[in-house]
């Protein structure tokens, strides 16, 4: 490669950088285009949902009426729709902790019931009913506390 070349490809990978920086505004353009970027439950107790949760896993609430709560501490920010019963073999979502069995205690603690445990290349989880009728999992990587 050339000097010359090399310049180019300096020049390029600047220009490039640029133009990114100068599109940030563009909702394309973000770090959530194409991302999870919420995630949404049902639940038939609201109150139930937030007492578990809380509990459970440490997740705080705000509440936008009666019906409807937005919570953060879950990794994703995400809302539960109260007076809605959830509907069984819907999608999963799995939350992942450092030590496992420590949250299946939690889980149970709280009121939720372990329906299954997997073993997988690279890790373990667990799936639990929440005290609302939600399924989800939990996962650790492969090494993690047993």
């Amino acid at each position: 490669m050339t000097m010359k070349h090399a310049l180019l490809i300096v020049i390029a990978v600047a220009l490039a950088s640029c133009a990114r920086a100068a599109d940030e505004g563009n909702p394309a353009m973000t770090e959530k285009n194409n991302k999870i970027d919420y995630v949404e439950f049902a639940a038939s107790d609201l109150g139930a949902f937030k007492k578990f949760y809380g509990a459970a896993f440490g997740w705080t609430f705000q509440d936008w009426g009666p019906d409807y709560a937005s919570f953060e501490g879950a990794g994703i920010d995400g809302g539960v729709r109260g007076g809605e019963t959830p509907a069984k073999g819907s999608t999963t979502v799995i939350l992942y902790a450092d030590d496992l069995e420590a949250t299946e205690k939690a889980v149970v603690a709280a009121g939720g019931v372990v329906t299954a445990r997997h073993e997988f290349p690279g890790g373990r989880r667990f799936h639990f009913t929440d005290t609302t009728g939600n399924d989800l999992a939990v996962w650790t990587k492969a090494g993690e506390p047993q």
